[in-house]
């Protein structure tokens, strides 16, 4: 059981994801075949496997689409070994194809502590199940019938929940590595937007006051006064520009508040009301939050306005497009859910998302979103999109108080 997951950590960790699921349903097989092949055998002379564990990890993370070649290499290698228990084996598999991978999205939603739990039950029901038939087939229930069951549970309980507890923190290490990546990447464009606005400020003063003693000239024309007032105009423009690409390096300390977001929450959703209109577009706006936290309110005004532009304009010639926002809290923490009904995105590009000069439209630069992260990972937030091609698009912040 622990063999493959090894193999996978010292060998496949760092693969791309859609190359990392072809190699886990292999390796997952490889346990089933394994388990089949070397089954624990009592001193009673009953013999019993580990094939269901690998099989339900299989069905809860990855539904159908994992689970589906697996239960037909398990069968095809069942009935390969032949002797008795083929057809039940068959049955039993089918009934686990059919049942488990219905509860993978709500598994998928629960908490890391749930799902180990909520495996371990699968695997003991699915034994006890294995158990009760197997009852009804023997009819005389001796001593060495409820040591099997005994052993049989027991060992998929201890298992499952191993295995489990091994898998969980290999997705948390996947995760927290993406985040530090992320965290580092933000810090590098921050650092390199001071600097950067800090230099090109100096330049830009000296111009513009050039410019203003040269607008002072008597022997200028009114068109040459227009020229110069033009220039003027873009160099404060420009200044402006580089004092919102600074601010958005570091959080302006008159921009601090402590509060519960709403303010914002309501500017941001008024601010964005016209655009949304404009492509027929509904808002639904909820606001359920007591919990206050310090930020820069420029900055996630900024954030929330991006995200929403990204959704409306997702939606683009659609008709019936709805901007679901909504604001609400859970266990110390503000959640901040914008969800769309647009094209929505591939997990490709999912995974993308928040890096420079990445963008999923055409004419996007790609900062819009970076800014957004940003904005998040200053507060220590975290962002998750989810998102399926053409039903949409959801993003849920996470930020703690």
């Amino acid at each position: 059981m622990l063999f493959p997951v090894l193999i996978f950590l010292i060998f496949f960790e760092n693969r791309p994801h859609a190359y990392n699921r072809k190699i886990l349903v292999l390796l997952t097989a490889l346990t089933m075949i394994l388990c089949i092949a070397k089954p624990i055998q009592l001193e009673t002379g009953f013999i019993f496997d580990l094939r269901y564990v690998p099989f339900i990890i299989a069905a809860l993370y990855g539904g159908y689409r994992n689970v589906l070649p697996l239960y037909l290499i398990l069968n095809v290698y069942r009935f390969y070994i032949g002797g008795a228990g083929m057809v039940h084996s068959f049955i039993f598999s089918t009934v686990v194809l059919i049942v488990v991978p219905l509860l993978s999205k709500k598994f998928m939603n629960m908490i890391p502590r749930s799902r180990i739990i909520w495996a371990t039950v699968s695997a003991l029901l699915t034994m006890g199940c294995y158990l009760i038939v197997l009852s009804m087939i023997i009819k005389t229930l001796d001593r060495q019938f409820w040591m099997l069951v005994f052993y049989a549970l027991t060992t998929h309980a201890v298992v499952m929940a191993v295995i489990m507890i091994l898998l969980e923190q290999i997705i948390t290490n996947f995760r927290n590595r993406d985040r530090i990546l992320q965290s580092e990447r933000l810090n590098v464009v921050s650092e390199l937007a001071a600097s950067v606005s800090h230099e090109m400020r100096n330049p830009l003063t000296v111009t513009s006051g050039f410019l203003q003693l040269l607008n002072q000239s008597k022997t200028l024309t009114p068109e040459e006064k227009g020229y110069i007032e033009l220039s003027l105009q873009e160099l404060n423009r420009a200044e402006k520009i580089i004092s919102d690409y600074l601010s958005f390096a570091k959080p302006q300390s008159e921009n601090m508040v402590y509060s519960n977001l709403q303010a914002e929450c309501e500017y941001t959703k008024n601010v964005i009301m016209p655009y949304a209109t404009i492509h027929r577009v509904a808002v639904e706006f909820s606001f359920n939050n007591t919990l206050c936290t310090r930020y820069d309110s420029n900055q996630i005004q900024q954030c929330l306005i991006n995200l929403y532009k990204n959704g409306i304009e997702a939606m683009k010639g659609m008709e019936d497009g709805v901007l679901s926002i909504d604001i609400s809290e859970r266990k110390q923490n503000i959640i901040i859910m914008i969800r769309d009904t647009g094209i929505g995105m591939t997990k490709d590009e999912i995974s993308r998302l928040g890096k420079p000069y990445y963008s999923t439209k055409e004419e996007g630069t790609g900062l819009g979103m970076l800014m957004a992260y940003s904005a998040i990972n200053k507060v220590k937030g975290v962002i998750e999109v989810k998102s399926e091609k053409g039903k949409g698009t959801t993003f849920l912040i996470t930020i703690p108080t």
